[in-house]
C-alpha cells in the first residue's frame, strides 16, 4: 500500500512516528512522512520519503507561550496566545493541502492534523485513519488529557466535552478557510467531529494500555495499540563526551525540556546545577529548544541524543513530561520526576505519579533548586520507584504498538 503519514509539532509530535512509518515499510509498505523541513534529517535515516509541510509555526507558538509565562499574567496574555494557537492551526492548511499524496491508498492523522486532514482526505476520496498519541474521546475513565487528571467519575465525561469543545474552537478559523480553498459548504468544527464519531472513524493511540488501559467507554474503532518508538539510526554514535563522562562515575541524572522554552534558560541551568550538587548526583542535560548550558566537572551538557540511548543509562530522568519522553522514561524503567509545562504535560506528570515511577510531579511555575534536589533524592533513595520503574519497563517490552497498527493497516487493505 501507498501510505502517507501527516504529522506536524515539537520532535515529540514527530519522532515515534518515524518508528511507526519504518514498521510499515518493513512490512511493505511505501510510506511517506509529511512533517517539518527541520525533521528531513530525522525521517531520513528510517529509509522513508519525506514531503515538506508549507509552513513551521511552533517555535512561534511556544514562544509566545514563553512570554506569556515571563510576563504578569492578564486576560490579554492569555487572548494572545490563543490567536497564537489559532495562527498555527491556519497555517497548517497550506501545508495538508499541498502535503497530500492524491495517489495514496491510506493516510494517517496525528491529533494535531486531523481536524483539517479528515476533511482533505475525504475530499479527494482517500481512506484515512488516526494515529494518536494522547487520548482525545471523551470518558468516564480518567479526565481529558488537556486538563488535571482526575480519577474515574462520571463527570470526566462532560470535562471531555468540554476540552474537545474548546479544542475545536482552536480549529475554527483554519475550517473556515479549509472548506473556502476546497468550495466546500462550510461545516463547523464540532459538527465535523460528531459526524467523525457517528462514522467510526478508526483511531488508534500510540500509548501502552499498561500506562493509560483503554477506557471499557469508548465506542468500537478506538484502539489502544501501545508505544511506536523513534526509529534509532543504525549508523549512530554516541558522542565521546558523553561515553566518557559515564564511564568516569556512578549513573547520573538526565534533564531536559525537550521543545519547551520555559523562561530564562540561564536562571534554569543554574538551578539545575544547584539541585544536582544538593542531591550529590551528577547529571547529562540536553539543551533543548530552552538552550540549557551547563557545564562543571559533574555535569555536562549535550544536544539531540537519543532517549532510548541514554535514558537507560541514568539513575532518573527529569523532564517536562511530553508524550514522547514520558514514554522514553518509562522504557527505560528509571525513576522520574517530572517538571510539567503546558497542555498534556500535568496529565502525563500525575500518571508517572499514579503508576509508582515518580515521588510526584513538581509544576515549572514553582521548581526551586531545593525542591528539585528533594525529589531527585526521594526518587534515587528509595528502592520502590526503581522497583516499579524496572517493572513496568518489562511489561513495556512485551508490547509492540507499531505491529499492531501494522496488522490493522493490512486489514483495511484485504
Amino acid at each position: 500500500m501507498r501510505i502517507q503519514i501527516i504529522t506536524a509539532g515539537t520532535m515529540g509530535s514527530v519522532a515515534p512516528y518515524t518508528g511507526l512509518g519504518h514498521r510499515l515499510f518493513a512490512e511493505g509498505h511505501d510510506v511517506e512522512i509529511v512533517t517539518h523541513a527541520k525533521f528531513a534529517d530525522v525521517v531520513a535515516c528510517c529509509g522513508l520519503r519525506m514531503r515538506a509541510l508549507a509552513a513551521d509555526p511552533f517555535e512561534d507558538l511556544l514562544e509566545a507561550h514563553a512570554r506569556m509565562r515571563r510576563g504578569p499574567r492578564s486576560p490579554l496574555a492569555g487572548v494572545r496566545f490563543v490567536r497564537a494557537t489559532e495562527r498555527a492551526a491556519v497555517s497548517l492548511v497550506d501545508g495538508i493541502l499541498t502535503g497530500i499524496d492524491l495517489k495514496a491508498d491510506l493516510v494517517l492523522l496525528s491529533a494535531i492534523t486531523a481536524p483539517l486532514g479528515r476533511v482533505v482526505a475525504d475530499y479527494h476520496a482517500l481512506p484515512s485513519m488516526g494515529v494518536f498519541l494522547q487520548p482525545d474521546t471523551p470518558t468516564s475513565a480518567f479526565s481529558p488529557c488537556t486538563t488535571a487528571w482526575r480519577p474515574p467519575g462520571h463527570v470526566n465525561r462532560l470535562r471531555g466535552h468540554v476540552a474537545n469543545a474548546l479544542l475545536d474552537a482552536v480549529y475554527a478559523a483554519a475550517n473556515r478557510e479549509l472548506h473556502a480553498r476546497l468550495g466546500l459548504a462550510h461545516r463547523g468544527t464540532h459538527r465535523l467531529r460528531v459526524a467523525r464519531e457517528r462514522a467510526g472513524w478508526p483511531i488508534w493511540h500510540g500509548f501502552s494500555p499498561s500506562v493509560v488501559p483503554r477506557p471499557a467507554d469508548w465506542r468500537p474503532g478506538l484502539g489502544v495499540a501501545g508505544y511506536w518508538w523513534p526509529h534509532e539510526c543504525a549508523d549512530w554514535q554516541p558522542p565521546a563526551l558523553v561515553t566518557d563522562f559515564l564511564a568516569a562515575g556512578p549513573p547520573p541524572v538526565f534533564v531536559g525540556f525537550g521543545s519547551m522554552m520555559p523562561g530564562d534558560p540561564g536562571r534554569l541551568a543554574g538551578l539545575t546545577a544547584e539541585a544536582l550538587r544538593r542531591a550529590g548526583m551528577r547529571g547529562v542535560v540536553q539543551s533543548g529548544w530552552a538552550g540549557l548550558s551547563v557545564l562543571n566537572d559533574d555535569v555536562i551538557t549535550v544536544g539531540p541524543i537519543p532517549h532510548g540511548w541514554l535514558m537507560p543509562r541514568t539513575a532518573a530522568v527529569v523532564h517536562h513530561a511530553g508524550a514522547g519522553t514520558t514514554a522514553a522514561g518509562l522504557r527505560a524503567g528509571v525513576p522520574a520526576v517530572p517538571v510539567p509545562v503546558l497542555t498534556d504535560q500535568p496529565w502525563w506528570a500525575e500518571r508517572l505519579t499514579r503508576l509508582g515511577v515518580s515521588p510526584g510531579a513538581l509544576p515549572f511555575a514553582r521548581l526551586t533548586a531545593d525542591r528539585l534536589a528533594a525529589a531527585l533524592r526521594r526518587a534515587t533513595g528509595e528502592p520502590r520507584f526503581a522497583r516499579r520503574a524496572t517493572e513496568l519497563a518489562a511489561r513495556l517490552g512485551l508490547e509492540d504498538g507499531a505491529g499492531a497498527v501494522a496488522r490493522a493497516v493490512a486489514e483495511r487493505g484485504r
